[in-house]
């Protein structure tokens, strides 16, 4: 697969983490009077909300054209999980500094 074919993909899985998760994590938190959550906690509250937009990364067909393009959603989708709960998102750990600094 050409990175041109995959290149809004990889710009979804660059957003998506922080954008849903952490921004929903964050009001959720904040909403709950939790001001100091751990970051496993706010790690953990993002793949929650993260895991709410999975239909979206299972919505193109299972023919053959889109079989590459599914593989490769999968394989971002699982990448940008482990990061998450490893603390290796750094837009994450960000997100979750800035909150607990800031909340």
């Amino acid at each position: 697969m050409r990175n041109d074919e995959r290149f809004e993909i990889q710009r979804a899985f660059d957003l998506l983490p922080h954008v849903v998760g952490a921004s929903w994590t964050a009001v959720w938190f904040r909403m709950n009077g939790i001001k100091k959550p751990t970051r496993e906690e706010f790690r953990e509250k993002t793949l929650e909300y993260l895991q709410l937009v999975e239909p979206v990364f299972d919505s193109y067909p299972k023919e053959e054209k889109f079989v590459e393009i599914n593989k490769y959603i999968e394989f971002r989708k699982k990448e940008e999980y482990e990061k998450i709960k490893s603390g290796e998102s750094n837009e994450i750990e960000t997100r979750y500094d800035r909150y607990v600094d800031y909340g």
